[in-house]
């Protein structure tokens, strides 16, 4: 598994999530370089950590599998760094290869857990977010073996409205492995249509109280940041500018 290169720098570092669509035909393509990338990717200078994830049909989490979608999460040292890697043959020779991409480039406001045994982000801190700015939500667990029928009988009840919560731009699942290692990517209006749905929604507190009461994971990330550029198309979402993503809804 790769490690991070070093510990990144609060205020400094730049966190973004890549979505690649492969077209049906060249789906073999994106399945190989879920193998393959890590050559790459390990030890790029300015990479601190990354993982490369599966996502789920639709827009919820579930058991099933898009193979013609494939995600990458990466934290830099810096944007000098992230744009280096962006401007770099094996980057522009990915995107002759998929359909479309799109990035996100999202700046850390607040989390707490561990990835892989690591904290990607450093050290848990809280920073201020602007109002009315879009706000990212990552969740992401390692669900205990003994606790896997539990977890998924549970999801349906945290997600059936979902799709049509006031405030959410988009939603995705990811996973690393099937079944055990999940994660979900979600994207608002404001922190306020967040929280409603978090900390408002019954079956959503519930399922968050018994992960506690039950200890559903043997290890959990939460994070939420700003969302400061698109690059590329991103539903519900567009970008005027570096450090000035807004709503296209």
């Amino acid at each position: 598994m790769p490690a991070p290169l070093s510990v990144p720098t609060p205020g400094e570092q730049v966190v973004t999530l890549t979505v690649n669509r492969y077209a049906p035909a060249d789906r073999r393509a994106g399945m190989r370089r879920m193998a393959t990338d890590h050559a790459h990717l390990r030890g790029l200078p300015g990479l601190t950590f990354y993982r490369l994830l599966g996502t789920g049909r639709g827009s919820t989490l579930s058991l099933s599998v898009d193979l013609g979608r494939w995600a990458r999460f990466a934290v830099w040292q810096s944007r000098t760094a992230f744009d280096l890697f962006e401007d770099s043959p094996w980057r522009c020779q990915e995107r002759e290869q998929v359909a479309d991409t799109t990035t996100l480039l999202l700046s850390p406001l607040r989390w707490h857990g561990r990835w892989a045994g690591q904290e990607p982000l450093g050290p848990p801190v809280v920073n201020a977010a602007a109002d009315h700015q879009p706000i990212a939500v990552l969740t992401r667990a390692v669900i205990r073996p003994s606790r896997l029928a539990a977890f998924w009988r549970a999801v349906p009840g945290t997600q059936v409205f979902l799709p049509d919560q006031p405030g959410l731009v988009s939603a995705m699942g990811l996973g690393e492995w099937p079944v055990l290692q999940q994660a979900t990517f979600s994207v608002w209006q404001d922190q306020s249509s967040m929280r409603a749905y978090a900390y408002h929604g019954q079956a959503h507190r519930h399922a968050i109280a018994r992960t506690r009461q039950e200890h559903w994971y043997s290890e959990e990330l939460f994070a939420r940041f700003t969302v400061q550029e698109v690059r590329g198309v991103w539903e519900g979402l567009t970008s005027v500018g570096p450090g000035m993503a807004t709503l296209g809804l």
